[in-house]
């Protein structure tokens, strides 16, 4: 058989493992939204499977491209390209958002008393904790891209320490974003306003969430010299996943607490 560039995958479980524990947790999420009560073992429950067969699956992956050396030229190039389409999905599932957002904005109807935001509605302050946040996920832009030309220069202990800063403001974001919603005078049952914001802003927070993990493996990759100065995908797919996540940020600062307030 002549050798060939592309890794054909072996089989896995996870992806199915995968595809089953995420139906029982939207599952348990729409019995949530539907009948209002929380049961924390199973949500607890959910998680923890769901994180263990992530685990399993991400170090199979890392194994094949760190030690099995099988992620070659030709596989890396088709993983970018999987990653930017990903990437680009996630842009039209935000841009769903704004679209709802807009609609409902820009010519508000008699039942929301022909006013934006709705009668009733005392929106945020974009001066507060939203321009706090702002400068944090822009900070942390600039640290994750020091990072990556440290690593490209091969200085892998400052990468790490920019890294752990990247991975800091990624926890502080999510901090504040609890406190401001601990502090919200409306739910997201007020209104179409409600609905949009806390849809919105709390998809960004969920994919913040997300991209602190993916970045804080990247950390522990590193410190396990995983990554080199010309072999280091997972790093930059976890940097052009955070970069989105800054990009959407400034969407939602700009229309829905500055503008739209």
């Amino acid at each position: 058989m002549p050798k060939i560039p592309f890794h054909l995958v072996t089989r896995s479980p996870w992806p199915l493992l995968a595809s089953f524990q995420l139906f029982n947790m939207v599952n348990n999420f729409a019995n949530f939204f539907l009948t209002s009560s929380f049961n924390p073992i199973s949500t607890f429950l959910n998680t923890f499977i769901m994180i263990c067969i992530a685990f399993f699956w991400w170090r199979d992956i890392i194994r094949e491209g760190t030690f099995e050396g099988n992620h070659t030229k030709e596989v890396i190039k088709g993983l970018k390209l999987g990653m930017l389409l990903f990437i680009t999905s996630e842009v039209f599932f935000f841009l769903s958002f704004f679209w709802a957002f807009f609609h409902s904005s820009l010519s508000p109807d008699i039942f929301i008393g022909q006013n934006w935001p709705c009668v009733g509605i005392l929106s945020f302050n974009p001066m507060s904790i939203p321009l706090m946040n702002t400068l944090i996920l822009l900070s942390s832009g600039v640290t994750l891209t020091a990072a990556h030309h440290y690593i490209m220069m091969g200085n892998k202990e400052k990468c790490n320490q920019l890294m752990i800063i990247t991975v800091l403001l990624g926890i502080y974001f999510t901090i504040l974003q609890y406190i401001e919603y601990k502090e919200a005078s409306f739910s997201m049952a007020d209104s179409i306003y409600g609905s949009t914001f806390f849809m919105a802003t709390g998809f960004h927070g969920i994919h913040v969430l997300i991209g602190t993990a993916f970045l804080f493996i990247c950390l522990m990759r590193t410190t396990k010299n995983h990554f080199s100065s010309y072999h280091h995908f997972g790093f930059e797919a976890a940097a052009w996943y955070w970069h989105f996540v800054d990009v959407v940020w400034l969407f939602l600062y700009i229309f829905i607490y500055w503008l739209g307030k």
